[in-house]
């Protein structure tokens, strides 16, 4: 007895010992900006939120330098060891609705709430130009530049992660999608319910004779008009069943999400990319309203069979919270749709890349260097980051990604003065959708690589990346390093679209300038937004 009690007395006195030593390091250290860090440390576990984020202050310069301060200096003359983190973890996301919600919003006359503005989206939002591979998996891309003269330290990191090109029509595996499709009273609006039936007529003539459909729609409760139906010789009985469709009650998404994973197991097709399709404003209000109790009663169905969900947004008020709470518990993603001509983009131009996966749960890990960075903060992600000890954690969710897709994080860098040589490396993380065998890719990036002028430079797909990552800060009331005002950016997005020929980089050329008008002026006057804390 009198053994162990002194054997827990100097436990005791140790681990005094070591939290007297860590405390002195973040004394010492001073603030981290937590937004710096998508996780947490190896050394310091720090108290993480449901998705993984809001790391601890790290040390300060003493300890980046790996010198002997490194750490707090114990009785015994030994030092605890407490490395900052350098370190940024998270989901991969090809969600494009958060973009696609503010479009519509300014192109009736208002300003997006800050809270539907995901900066990932907007910049996932354009083509990139990555290199791609040549089968499954990703390429790893990493360039930048730097920021702008008056932040001449600070400079854009862009990681770019792509996937195969997008199969052909003809290419691609059979598809047995259930739509599920809200008909509450809300969905009586213009632009709602009719877009909806204008979308799904469009698809019907986009998917093949070997593809297969159901058809269940909700209000306040949820009912099946067409069980799973191959479409060779049925489009037209398809069509009827569509243009059936009436708005009625309330929105009980519980009931239509239940009743479509039903009928899409019960009508599963072996060898064909089996997927719930939502088609909502995702204004629930009857039955369960919380994304995660809604797919954990259906949970069965996604983890035993694989059936993931994608989400099709519609209406000027719409949940887009709650969508993209749903799609990414559901494991999927989900885009907004305002028009005819999206509705085109979606379910033609993009239907293998929404159809088909390529990776499961796939993360993505950006290692920076403390000998040459000073400061990094990753530009949106808040909603999919991964405590950095999760990264090859399998088990541990991530995001879900199809051929054609491209996904890019970009980060605000701050060098150290005179820094030279390696910046980070990036790597992805994902696993085989069949087999569920893990894959590793990586990409680095060095300083001559990202020394150039950003508006000078030739990457004017870098360019286009920054304006979209400027303008959701801007919306969000923050602005970045080196950040020109909503009319300068404005500027920018017109000569980038004239000069890539590109229409979508006109149509954010647009946006910008109704934000301007908006906003009363050709600055965005917002706070100056600079990233805080020091990374050593």
């Amino acid at each position: 007895m009198e053994r162990r009690t002194a054997e827990h007395t100097r436990r005791h006195r140790r681990h005094a010992r070591t939290w007297r030593g860590a405390l002195g390091v973040l004394l010492v250290g001073g603030a981290l900006l937590t937004g710096c860090s998508a996780g947490t440390s190896n050394g310091d576990k720090a108290a993480t939120d449901s998705r993984g984020g809001g790391a601890l202050p790290g040390p300060g310069p003493a300890a980046s330098a790996g010198a002997e301060s490194d750490g707090a200096k114990k009785q015994d003359g030994l030092r605890e060891s407490a490395p900052p983190d350098y370190l940024s973890t998270f989901a991969l996301d090809v969600d494009t609705a958060s973009y696609g919600y503010a479009r519509r919003t300014l192109a009736d006359g208002g300003l997006p709430d800050p809270s539907t503005v995901r900066p990932e989206e907007f910049v996932n939002s354009f083509r990139q130009g990555y290199r791609r591979p040549d089968g499954n998996g990703f390429t790893v891309n990493v360039d930048g530049a730097r920021a702008g003269d008056k932040d001449e330290d600070w400079s854009l990191v862009r990681v770019g992660l792509a996937t195969r090109a997008a199969p052909t029509r003809d290419e691609r595996p059979p598809a047995a999608l259930t739509f599920v499709v809200d008909i509450s009273g809300s969905m009586a609006e213009a632009g709602r319910l009719d877009l909806v039936k204008k979308s799904l007529d469009i698809l019907t003539d986009e998917l093949r004779d070997d593809d297969s459909v159901s058809l269940v729609t909700f209000s306040d409760e949820a009912e099946t008009l067409l069980p799973m139906t191959r479409l060779r010789d049925h489009r037209g009985r398809i069509r009827e069943r569509v243009d059936s469709m009436e708005p009625t009650d309330s929105t009980n998404v519980e009931a239509g999400i239940r009743r479509g994973y039903d009928e899409a197991v019960d009508g599963r097709v072996e060898g064909a990319n089996n997927r719930v399709v939502l088609l909502s404003d995702a204004l629930a209000n009857t039955g369960e309203t919380d994304a995660e109790a809604i797919l954990e009663r259906i949970g069965s169905a996604r983890r035993e069979h694989g059936i993931t969900l994608f989400g099709v947004g519609v209406g000027s008020d719409y949940g887009d919270a709650f969508m993209e709470q749903l799609t990414n518990k559901g494991d999927g993603h989900t885009t907004y749709i305002a028009d005819e001509d999206q509705a085109r983009k979606v379910f033609v131009d993009q239907l293998p890349a929404h159809l088909e996966l390529t990776a499961r749960d796939a993360k993505a890990q950006v290692a920076f260097d403390p000998k040459t960075v000073k400061q990094f903060k990753l530009i949106g992600y808040e909603d999919r980051k991964v405590a950095d000890e999760d990264f090859r954690n399998d088990r541990v969710d991530g995001g879900e990604v199809g051929p054609g897709h491209t996904v890019t994080a970009l980060y605000a860098v701050r060098l150290r003065a005179g820094a030279s040589g390696h910046v980070a490396t990036a790597t992805v993380r994902w696993l085989d959708p069949r087999t569920r065998a893990p894959h590793e890719r990586e990409g680095t990036v060095g300083t001559d690589a990202i020394d150039g002028p950003l508006w000078d430079g030739d990457s004017k797909r870098l360019q286009v990346t920054a304006v979209a990552a400027y303008f959701a800060e801007a919306l969000r009331g923050e602005q970045l390093p080196g950040a020109p005002g909503l009319g300068e950016l404005s500027s920018h997005a017109r000569k980038l679209a004239a000069g890539t020929e590109d229409e979508s980089v006109q149509k954010l050329a647009t946006m910008i300038g109704q934000a301007d008008r908006l906003k009363n002026g050709p600055d965005d006057g917002g706070p100056d937004g600079t990233p805080e804390g020091e990374l050593g």
